[in-house]
């Protein structure tokens, strides 16, 4: 009885987590509407995000680049298939490994400093003040973060992709030596905008929302102190990178389905 009683109370306890968290997601989609009459706080925010995420997300959108296209061009070569190595580079990242690594990589670096930042907010009682003052911090500091981080994502992931392709290119032309007008040519034949780059931008777009949510959830129910702020950070990477990896695989199971 003892065991069946804690796991009833811990079934509770997850259910009062997961319903705390719903209702500050619709109160966050309801602040929506004043953040778009701000727009400046918006950007504000775009800037911040992007700063704190634009060097890694550069530096290792260049390293997996040039590690996909060595990777790639050893398996192709077996299968007289190295003319291909361009599309391929080309749909892994635009598809895949832009959105998903991107999203990885804002988590652990901006997530956190947004969680961090609310939850320093927190406690030192600045977010007591905007409520004593008839102000709501969901209206005038979440949704403008919130909203900033659902268009950095793409964004980011854009960038991601973009200079993966350029680090491939560089392997590819200057190191292998494949032509250089076929390593273009074949992705611009073989390339989708709407089907591969468009649904990698959804893709990104569903991670920025899963990925903001879950920081400022976090940092705004955290205990007001150090040991508080420093478990709420640990909890933005896991949780977010959970929620995108399972989000990654029901929106490609959706997208790219072979039955279609």
């Amino acid at each position: 009885m003892n065991a069946l009683a804690a796991l009833g109370a811990w079934a509770l306890a997850a259910l009062r987590r997961w319903g705390r968290a719903a209702i500050f997601f619709l109160d966050l989609l309801r602040a929506l509407p004043h953040a778009l009459r701000r727009f400046s706080l918006v950007v504000t925010q775009i800037h911040a995000i992007g700063n704190r995420s634009l060097v890694i997300i550069l530096a290792s959108g260049m390293a997996v680049g040039f590690v996909l296209a060595l990777q790639m061009y050893n398996t192709l070569i077996t299968f007289g298939a190295a003319a291909s190595l361009g599309l391929v580079v080309n749909l892994s990242l635009v598809r895949e490994l832009g959105p998903v690594v991107t999203a990885l990589l804002f988590a652990g670096r901006a997530g956190t400093s947004l969680t961090a930042e609310i939850g320093l907010m927190k406690a030192g009682e600045q977010i007591a003040a905007l409520e004593l003052m008839a102000i709501d911090p969901r209206q005038r500091v979440l949704a403008p973060r919130f909203l900033a981080g659902v268009i950095a994502m793409p964004l980011l992931a854009i960038l991601f992709s973009a200079i993966g392709i350029m680090g491939a290119w560089l392997v590819a032309v200057g190191l292998i030596g494949i032509d250089a007008g076929n390593f273009w040519s074949i992705q611009q034949s073989g390339v989708d905008v709407w089907r591969d780059v468009g649904n990698g931008v959804v893709k990104s777009a569903a991670f920025g929302v899963i990925c903001t949510a879950v920081a400022l959830y976090q940092g705004y129910e955290t205990e007001a102190t150090p040991e508080g702020v420093a478990y709420a950070t640990t909890r933005t990477v896991v949780i977010s990178s959970l929620g995108v990896l399972g989000t990654d695989f029901m929106l490609t199971a959706l997208m790219f389905s072979t039955g279609r």
